[in-house]
Order: C-alpha cells, then structure tokens, then sequence
C-alpha cells in the first residue's frame, strides 16, 4: 500500500507537470483577442505598394466580415467572408494593407447597376475612445478612409449614421492591385493628424480601428457592405502583457508548489510506515 500511494502521488506530480508545461507557453504566446501587431520599420515607402515582398515578413490578422445592419435591399448577402490586415509604421507614417477575396475586379461604375469595388477604414477621432461602430456618435465621432476602384481615396468625418461629410483636401493614399481574384489596398497616412477633427495616431494610447469592403458585382454600395468588428492596434507602451497571463502563471505556480508538497508528505509518511512493519 506505501507503494501505491508514492506512485500515484508521483502520478499525480507529473501530470500537474506536464499541463503546466503544455499550457504555460501557449498562454504567454497567445494574442489578446482584437488585437493587429504594428511593426515599426526605417524606410515606409516600400510598403506603398499592396504587392511589396517587404509586406511578406510581417504578420497579418485574419478579420472576420459580416454583412451590415442595413435596411438596403439584400443588405445580408454580402462576398467578403474575411479581409487580412497587415500594419507597419515609421516615425512619421502608418500603412495599413487589406487584402480580401473578389471573384471580379469592378473599376467603374458607367450603369445604373454597376458599381466599384471599394474598402474602407474606420478610426475614432479621439483616438482614446471607441464610439459606436456603425459609424461613431455625435459625442465620438469617426474618421473613414474609403478606397474606391472608380474614383480613388476619400477622406471622410462621421458623428453617426447619415451624417457623413467629406473633406475637402483628402490626407490619406491609397494604392491598390488585383491578382488571382484578390484586392489588395494600402492605405497610408501620416500618424500625426494635419487639421482637427482628423485622427490624431497618438502613440500613447491603443487605436480602435474597423474595416469594411464592398463587392460592386454583388451591387453592394451604402449600407450594404461586408464589415468587421472593432479591432486595435497596440500603440500602447507595453505594460508586460495583459493582466489574465500573470493571474494564469500564478495559479499554475500554486498547484504545482501543492502538489509537490502533497508528494514529499506522502512520502514521508510512507517511509514511516515502511519502517514501521
């Protein structure tokens, strides 16, 4: 019986082991949900072009997209089912690259049922809040940058639906490639905001950021678009990792201080009584 319990007690230990070992690094590795890595580089300009080989040693989030509440026609049946978002910063300028699948390339729009292939990003003004996402709030207004196949890029403020306005001198470029039945897009833009009203990409604070694509085949335009949730981009200083790792670590640092406790008693007690027979 002494036997026993040592070896079920070692059981014990190496299994506890063995989670903390397998769980352990998963957990430090894992990525807050949401969250777009940006990666700082010297020389931005190569990143202006969607289809740049330096785009291939950064990593990209897979964004889910979904049809937008809409009371347009159809507004449910949208092509875009999920856009890849790769970011890059300078010390002066950010780019964002979205690339999403498209059975056709729409460049104009010359009949009353044809309509461009469009994209578009969506950032707080106060690059602190994060406001509704069907297009912010009176109280929390929205930049949008919005690429069009037929007529370019477009700077836009919104402070809710219907009440977009356009300004007047756009700050952001886009530029775009179609290939193998994909759009590519890099929007890029200086971080610091030129005018107000425009987003300031303060590095102080994480930056709210949404996306949104439209198939001009499918005639989606307006309210009917494929969009995404509210993601960030970690411009933040690093505070060591989010707060659920360390709570995770410490718990698992207790069980196995407890089991190997556990263990070195019931050794204990199993030599005294081996020695007792």
């Amino acid at each position: 019986m002494p036997t026993d319990r040592r070896r079920r007690a070692f059981a014990v230990l190496a299994a506890v082991l063995l989670v903390a070992m397998a769980v352990g690094p998963a957990v430090v590795a894992g990525r807050p949900a949401y969250e777009i890595p940006v990666h700082e580089v010297d020389d931005g300009a190569r990143f202006a072009d969607p289809g740049a080989d330096a785009w291939l040693n950064t990593s990209g989030v897979e964004v889910p997209l979904a049809s937008a509440p809409s009371g347009a026609p159809n507004a449910s049946d949208v092509t875009a089912e999920r856009a890849n978002v790769r970011v890059v910063r300078t010390e002066r300028e950010l780019y964002v690259r979205l690339e999403w699948a498209d059975p056709t390339a729409n460049r104009s729009a010359t009949g009353p049922r044809q309509f461009p292939d469009k994209a578009a990003i969506e950032l707080p003004v106060n690059a602190s809040a994060r406001p509704p996402i069907s297009m912010g709030s009176t109280g929390t207004p929205v930049n949008v940058w919005v690429w069009s196949a037929a007529e370019g890029t477009d700077e836009l403020l919104a402070g809710g639906p219907g009440t977009t306005t356009r300004f007047a001198n756009a700050t952001v470029a886009a530029n775009a490639t179609y290939e193998d039945g994909h759009w590519a897009v890099v929007f890029h833009r200086d971080l610091h905001a030129s005018s107000p009203n425009r987003t300031d990409v303060a590095l102080e604070n994480d930056l709210n950021v949404a996306f949104a694509t439209w198939d001009g085949a499918n005639m989606e335009r307006g309210g009917h678009k494929a969009v995404s949730e509210w993601y960030y981009l970690p411009f933040a200083p690093d505070d060591g990792g989010p707060p659920y790792e360390t709570i995770l670590w410490g718990i698992a640092g207790l069980a196995v201080v407890l089991v190997v406790a556990m263990t070195v008693e019931g050794v204990r007690r199993a030599r005294d009584d081996d020695g007792g027979n």
